[in-house]
């Protein structure tokens, strides 16, 4: 069973689980996030239009035929957000956690063994972390992106920036925790550093890290938004969130709803992550899951 560094079952009265499910925002967040991703993989395969289908409906306003009215082209767009939040959440998830996984190893290495690889990691993250990174990213989506998987270089792209800054995080917690006493009785009875690492430095992170991975997920839909309203993200004939604010502030005043729609998705979306991240950060800190025992 799963257990916090306190001891207490995750999901006992006391644990991270019990104290997030009291917290009635968090939860309703994670279930509109839930409903959010279901119906963006769902949905497509279900609803009778798909994102690339025309109809002969041009700018047609919301309608029982269409819900959220078509765009300047006869697409559908309740098709085209369906479609657009899955992109953009994919992109989110990927960020997240290839990111997250890559600055934890990171960081948790460097803080653990220092000397040279401490301070190899923390020149190469104060180079990171001064890059313009709409800048470059733009330079990798206008280079690489225009073709079925720019979604996935674009991806990949923010994740190769985004590690830095958790990497650092980590890497404080790491030197904080490594001079600790437990850490000093695992390595006295002859306990290896990998498993000092997996046994005694990892379930300390785990409170943190939970918390970056939903910070990460609101940063980089974001991001991707804000890369494809600038058309440097999600190309054509693909779509995602961003991209179709972009080609909806146009339409802003004559057909508000190709504005309107993706922007409140976009902004739902990314509110619900950060009350889920909230929640999660409060319950953790109400646990003292950083202090051993």
């Amino acid at each position: 069973m799963a257990v916090e560094t306190t001891g207490r079952p995750l999901g006992a009265p006391g644990g991270v689980s019990g104290r997030f499910l009291r917290r009635r925002g968090a939860v309703a967040s994670l279930v509109f996030l839930v409903l959010v991703a279901v119906s963006s993989v769902a949905g497509p395969a279900l609803w009778r239009y798909t994102y690339a289908d025309l109809t002969p409906e041009l700018l047609a306003p919301p309608s029982a035929l269409h819900p959220l009215g078509t765009d300047a082209l006869g697409h559908d767009v309740l098709a085209q957000v369906m479609r657009g939040a899955q992109r953009s959440l994919a992109i989110a998830l990927i960020v997240a956690l290839v990111s997250t996984a890559a600055g934890a190893t990171v960081g948790l290495l460097a803080g653990y063994l220092g000397g040279w690889l401490d301070a190899l990691v923390m020149r190469l993250v104060d180079v990171l972390l001064t890059i313009p990174l709409i800048a470059v990213l733009g330079l990798v989506a206008v280079r690489l992106g225009g073709n079925g998987n720019g979604w996935l270089i674009v991806a990949f792209a923010v994740s190769a920036f985004y590690w830095a800054p958790i990497a650092r995080i980590i890497r404080g917690i790491t030197l904080s925790l490594r001079e600790r006493d437990f850490v000093a009785a695992a390595r006295l009875i002859g306990a290896g550093t990998p498993r000092v690492l997996a046994r005694h430095l990892l379930p300390h992170i785990v409170g943190p890290v939970a918390v970056v991975v939903t910070t990460y997920v609101a940063a980089a839909i974001s991001l991707e938004s804000s890369l494809s309203f600038l058309g440097l993200g999600v190309q054509p004939p693909d779509t995602s969130l961003g991209q179709l604010v972009g080609a909806g502030t146009g339409f802003a005043v004559t057909a508000p709803w190709l504005f309107y729609a993706p922007s409140l998705i976009v902004i739902a979306i990314v509110l619900a992550v950060h009350f889920v991240g909230e929640g999660l950060r409060r319950s953790f800190e109400a646990g003292g899951t950083g202090a051993a025992r």
